[in-house]
């Protein structure tokens, strides 16, 4: 049975992966109560783990250099404690010429001309990624269940990006771009390698 983590580790790692989020988005990242969510987030303002900031209107937690060395630490610690580094590892291995080939796509999309409309190509490679994506959260799950969602999320915003292309690389939904953007970034924080 995968291993569920502690809500404390769970409350900062969604900071982290979304970067900039109010308490509902943080809670809602990893299916957390949001009330309780947000004791959480008031205890890690308190340890200078977190920052309330306002930006355009918006208000938000983000993550402090403390915070996110301490999530590092819980990442590190709970990655140990079940005996997944191994298995993290692999995968992280087997995604980076995903990532390689997902990075080029994204970027394709984005400097598409207006004129030209959106490539094909890119619609064709980022469904196969969707494919292949599927089986490493299944490897990832088989350890640790906060890895669960991203083949669902990024096929639904794939799905979506037929009726609106923003679903693609969008900073304002929970595009394909966004949701690639933080398996990588959850591999990468739970292994303590860089980019």
């Amino acid at each position: 049975m995968a291993h569920r983590s502690p809500a404390e580790l769970l409350v900062l790692h969604a900071v982290r992966l979304t970067g900039f989020a109010g308490t509902g988005a943080v809670a809602a990242r990893f299916g957390l109560d949001p009330e309780q969510t947000h004791e959480d987030l008031l205890d890690a303002e308190a340890y200078g783990r977190v920052t309330r900031v306002a930006f355009a209107g918006l208000t938000g937690w983000s993550l402090t250099e403390a915070g996110r060395r301490h999530n590092e630490s819980q990442l590190r610690d709970e990655l140990d404690g079940v005996a997944a580094r191994d298995a993290v590892t692999a995968v992280h291995d087997d995604f980076l010429p995903l990532n390689a080939q997902a990075t080029q796509s994204f970027t394709s999309w984005q400097l598409r001309t207006l004129d030209s409309g959106a490539p094909a190509a890119t619609g064709d490679i980022l469904r196969q990624l969707a494919q292949r994506l599927r089986p490493l959260e299944h490897r990832l799950t088989a350890h640790l269940s906060r890895f669960g969602g991203y083949h669902r999320r990024f096929a639904a915003a794939l799905d979506r990006a037929a009726d609106d292309p923003a679903w693609i690389t969008g900073v304002e939904v929970d595009s394909c771009h966004r949701v690639w953007f933080e398996l990588h970034e959850d591999l990468v924080a739970s292994l303590g390698v860089a980019r």
